[in-house]
């Protein structure tokens, strides 16, 4: 194959950020720093993220494009941990309580978003900036006089209104990352394979392999391969009897219902649950995640969330403990927004079927 033709098939941002990858993991063990460590937070990471990149998938799929719009379902899977937390539940009962009650809130919420959205066509991305902001502005108000009366929830002083982080130690903090982790592991089980679920979040990355199958399953079905001829061209649709508009709710109904449950799985691996203006922060890594993947804004594929999840969470991880020792401050953070803004300016500006 020539060198041409594999440039553009690995895309411009992708080799980019993969060479930069690269760069800060030789780096990185030339500083010393632990490797082990590295490895887990980057799988760690990437299981954090996965879902909420997920969530892309299928509003591509059914010709909307990037859903900017992902605190709509963020707000409700964070509505279902609160609800769990508020009636005390522990372990597993509270993860699966809170996916029970975000996964119809969401998917109620998901459907009138994409009726909206069909009056909008051609402006979905603008409309869904424009939406999230107002939806995050309103829920700050939700937060404030939220009837919750969990002690643990809401403020110390005057007992009334959601606090802005809420530790989850007690409720499912860690739960999928510690899922396959034992204290004493059977004298017959392999070294190498007790490493392997000492360094890897076994149940993180499982919990998003299951959503993933699940999607990649539901796009080869009837209803998924008519949801993926109404995104690809909705001419063509219209002329086998495919109602392009009900496939697109479609779409944004999975989109939002994957938001919700990616911020659960989130913030049970994180440990606490992020309120107020924190949901605005999630669209754009996703978006530049899926985008650094090889996704377009009309054609996506399961593995370009795997890559793209990997390579941008990857990045973050190495350059955060690199670029501190390297540059004694915190570039970190400037190398995080560059990467995010900039490869979604460049995907958003680029020709469709460029490289």
């Amino acid at each position: 194959m020539e060198v041409s033709k594999i440039y553009k098939r690995i895309g411009f941002p992708r080799l980019i950020i993969s060479i930069l990858f690269l760069i800060m993991v030789i780096l990185a063990y030339i500083l010393n720093i632990s490797m082990s460590g590295i490895v887990t937070d980057v799988f760690t990471r990437f299981g954090m993220n996965a879902i909420l990149v997920l969530a892309m998938v299928p509003s591509i799929q059914s010709g909307i494009g990037i859903n900017f719009n992902l605190p709509l379902g963020v707000i409700f899977g964070l509505i279902g941990v609160l609800i769990s937390m508020e009636l005390g539940l522990t372990g597993w009962a509270s993860f699966f309580a809170a996916l029970a009650i975000a996964i119809p809130l969401a998917g109620l919420a998901g459907y009138f978003y994409g009726v909206m959205l069909n009056r909008v066509k051609g402006q979905e991305m603008t409309v869904g900036n424009y939406m999230g902001y107002s939806i995050v502005s309103f829920t700050c108000i939700f937060w404030a006089l939220a009837p919750f009366k969990n002690e643990e929830l809401i403020w110390a002083m005057g007992g009334k209104g959601l606090r802005v982080t809420l530790s989850m130690e007690s409720s499912m903090g860690g739960l999928l990352d510690n899922a396959f982790r034992m204290k004493n592991y059977p004298n017959w089980m392999p070294k190498f394979f007790v490493g392997f679920l000492e360094t890897v979040p076994l149940g993180l990355l499982l919990t998003f392999a299951v959503f993933a199958l699940l999607i990649w399953v539901f796009s080869r079905t009837k209803r998924g391969a008519s949801m993926l001829v109404a995104g690809s061209s909705e001419a063509f649709a219209v002329s086998n009897g495919i109602n392009v508009n009900k496939q697109r709710i479609l779409g944004m109904v999975l989109s939002t219902i994957l938001a919700a449950v990616g911020i659960i799985v989130y913030s049970q691996s994180f440990g606490f649950l992020q309120l107020y203006t924190a949901p605005l922060y999630v669209s754009l890594p996703a978006a530049a995640a899926i985008l650094i993947g090889g996704a377009s804004l009309g054609k996506v594929k399961i593995s370009h969330v795997i890559i793209g999840t990997f390579l941008f969470q990857g990045l973050l991880v190495v350059t955060l403990p690199v670029i501190n020792i390297t540059s004694e401050g915190s570039m970190a953070e400037i190398i995080r927004i560059i990467i995010s803004n900039g490869i979604i300016l460049y995907a958003l500006t680029r020709k469709e079927g460029g490289a």
